[in-house]
């Protein structure tokens, strides 16, 4: 455990990172790109260009330094993140590497105020937060490799199927090219995909939603047609072959046997797919909702699937609404109080995806209409944020 001293040096340090803001790590991630290039070919760095990634590391950098003497705050966010961190394939090595640019950082920064005293007890603070998210993801990569048809670092997989969900929507189907068998995941979980773009100079690995219940032979991911990696996916073929890594993820559908509502936007529709898919096949009596978001008619993905699904399920009911069409269930963007569904807002279980913006929205209007915050439950794509 960390001393009180240490705690306290730290925690005098919260004003000078405040006072510095995202300068902190843009010059950390500068420094150590510049020192350690082959780490570009882990880190995504379309989320570097757009800042994104610099706020959510000072974000998180600020509340380790407030919370230092509570851990226990932040035990939610330190999964999500470890469950980031193994499907990118992050090692112990690599925590060495980050601890020392952050560092010289803050030594760079802010030489007068980062004292001698200060640098010790931040290399404590650091190594003992390391220690405790290596510890942490070597029993998530154990736990997924022991596990029937599980795997530890990358794996080949060849396109077997492509099919177009909509206008910019991609499937992809998986089979390993060993033959062997694959791990089963929890509906709701991703999986980090390495490609080498030709418009790129290095690896790139991406997170994708899986976007069907778990099948014993292959995986799917439902892909939308932006960005460096997602644009080269979509020029592969059958039979071209990808890297995967294990599933991860804790947005996962509950065990439990409640009512439930899922809630999506665009592309967040992929996560929800597998989740309903999963909870239609539990035998239970729970009622559940399917409420989906999107610009028009050829933006929505999975719509047929997702009409025969509420034709052959009577516990299922579902709702559309098109921001630019009047072909849906509804016109514009989401407002639940207008929803025509008699949704469970004071027991049930509510799962969003989809833009930030549109999460946070959503959640607002939840909130509003009476649901508990422990109640709704959301993925954020690309670095966390909060709603």
């Amino acid at each position: 455990m960390l001393s009180e001293r240490t705690i306290s040096l730290v925690k005098s340090t919260i004003p000078l990172l405040s006072g510095a803001g995202t300068a902190v790590t843009a010059h950390f991630y500068q420094r150590m790109f510049s020192h350690n290039p082959e780490l570009k070919n882990i880190f995504n760095m379309t989320n570097q260009h757009t800042g994104k990634q610099q706020f959510a590391l000072f974000n998180a950098i600020a509340a380790y330094a407030t919370h230092i003497d509570n851990p226990q705050v932040l035990e939610q966010a330190i999964g999500r993140i470890n469950h980031k961190h193994v499907s990118l394939n992050i090692q112990a090595k690599h925590y060495d590497i980050v601890g020392h640019h952050l560092i010289e950082t803050l030594k760079e920064l802010a030489p007068e105020q980062f004292t001698p005293d200060i640098e010790q007890a931040w290399r404590e603070a650091y190594g003992f937060l390391a220690d405790l998210f290596i510890t942490q993801e070597e029993g998530l990569y154990r736990t997924v490799e022991q596990q029937p048809g599980g795997w530890r670092d990358g794996r080949e997989f060849v396109i077997t199927e492509l099919v177009k969900e909509s206008e910019n929507v991609m499937s992809f189907y998986l089979k390993p090219c060993d033959g062997r068998a694959i791990t089963r995941y929890q509906a709701g979980q991703f999986i980090a995909i390495s490609v080498n773009p030709a418009a790129s100079e290095n690896t790139q690995i991406r997170q994708y939603s899986l976007s069907q219940a778990p099948k014993h032979d292959h995986y799917r991911i439902s892909v939308k047609r932006e960005g460096l990696v997602s644009t080269h996916l979509h020029q592969l073929h059958v039979g071209d072959t990808v890297t995967l890594y294990p599933p991860a993820g804790d947005f996962v559908l509950q065990a439990a046997a409640n009512d439930k509502v899922f809630i999506s936007a665009g592309v967040g529709i992929t996560p929800m797919m597998a989740m309903l898919e999963q909870a239609l096949a539990i035998e239970s009596s729970a009622q559940l909702a399917f409420i989906h978001a999107c610009v028009d008619e050829s933006q929505h993905s999975f719509k047929h699937p997702i009409e025969q699904l509420a034709a052959q399920h009577s516990n299922l009911c579902k709702e559309v609404w098109y921001e630019h069409s009047d072909s849906g269930d509804k016109t514009g963007r989401i407002e639940l109080q207008h929803s025509a569904l008699s949704l469970p807002y004071e027991h049930g279980e509510f799962y969003l995806c989809g833009p930030t913006a549109f999460m946070a929205a959503v959640k607002q209007q939840l909130l509003a209409l009476g649901v508990a915050p422990d109640r709704i439950l959301y993925e954020v794509f690309g670095p966390h944020e909060s709603l």
